[in-house]
């Protein structure tokens, strides 16, 4: 039996959004969506790069509480969302309380159960990042197609010879 992690995604991993189409790749493991749920703490999400990438920097007490989504995945699937958020070089997971939203209709009978919508998920954060992404607007929740009008350019469609982790990492 392989072991389940809770996983809060908020960004392009968000149904709908462009990396989305990994989540529902069984091949890629075990993805299950439980429920759409926000961070009880504050932290800032930016959009940033040339490529439109939504970061979430790990910068607790500033911004918003995160809207987004909790996944229970396996092994396999925690591994393939380490490795596209480049975990632990780049993106760094970590775990923080969600609170989940009680009004969604999607919210699994299982986390019901537990008597709680305070739960515990994996995140991953941008942890080393330039001062100056805290001076750009920032967001509660991410969409590809909102009205910011900053697309995501997925990484097929990238310049390998470009680094874009320049713009942002310390």
């Amino acid at each position: 039996m392989n072991s389940l992690y809770r996983v809060f995604v908020y960004g392009t991993l968000k149904r709908g959004e462009p990396n989305h189409k990994l989540i529902e790749n069984t091949t890629n493991g075990y993805a299950k969506f439980l429920g759409s749920g926000k961070t009880v703490t504050k932290y800032p999400l930016v959009i940033a790069t040339k490529f439109n990438v939504p970061f979430l920097l790990k910068k607790s007490g500033i911004g918003h509480q995160i809207i987004g989504e909790v996944y229970d995945v396996d092994t396999e699937m925690l591994k393939k969302l380490d490795e596209l958020e480049e975990h632990p070089d780049f993106y760094l997971r970590t775990e923080e309380h969600i609170l989940l939203d009680s009004q969604d209709q999607n919210i699994s009978d299982t986390i019901l159960n537990e008597d709680t919508s305070l739960i515990k998920a994996w995140i991953y954060f941008l942890p080393n990042f330039k001062t100056e992404l805290l001076e750009q607007q920032m967001f509660s929740s991410y969409s590809n197609n909102g009205s910011h009008g900053l697309k995501y350019r997925e990484r097929y469609l990238r310049d390998p010879s470009y680094n874009h982790r320049k713009e942002v990492v310390a």
